[in-house]
């Protein structure tokens, strides 16, 4: 019996994005986890939102995947305030679904492990915003990288995982 739980991750992905997502299931297979998330093998029968809170609560931990999804090449922070200022620096920008699944498995007190692609800030990517320490995306190329620290670093989160699934036995 696999453990369930929560991957948020965008639907649409670059290919060298989706070879990191799958890297990270394959990964969570392999440790004995289901990975459980909206639109990938768990479908809708009410509005998404309330969906998502129903998966969440039937799981007993979450990964987090930050993967670009809007890119602004230039644009204004913070308008009409005192410290508005006109930025041309190129900003990236995760799908909004990311703080809200984090947001509710944060909530539910789910043992949170993030990921983020390089230049990816905001929210629930931001250091010290909540228990979790925010991890660089893992390539989908294995021989790039150390993929033994990935698995020390889901050995240490699967502890957490697996003492709050069994605390419900």
């Amino acid at each position: 019996m696999q453990i369930p739980v929560f991957v948020s991750a965008p639907t649409s992905l670059n290919p060298e994005q989706e070879a990191s997502r799958q890297r990270i299931v394959d990964l969570l297979d392999e440790f004995g986890f289901e990975a459980r998330a909206l639109g990938r093998g768990d479908y809708p029968l009410d509005y998404p939102l309330r969906e998502v809170a129903v998966i969440a609560r039937s799981c007993f931990g979450a990964v987090i995947l930050g993967f670009e999804q809007f890119r602004s090449l230039h644009g204004v922070v913070k308008p009409g305030t005192d410290v508005e200022a006109t930025t041309t620096e190129v900003k990236s920008f995760p799908t909004p679904w990311n703080h809200l699944e984090a947001g509710i498995l944060f909530a539910l007190r789910r043992p949170l492990l993030i990921f983020r692609e390089e230049g990816l800030t905001g929210g629930v990517f931001d250091a010290g915003v909540t228990d979790a320490f925010v991890h660089r995306m893992p390539s989908g190329d294995t021989s790039v990288g150390d993929p033994q620290e990935l698995r020390n670093l889901l050995l240490r989160w699967q502890g957490r995982v697996r003492e709050l699934y069994y605390a419900f036995d």
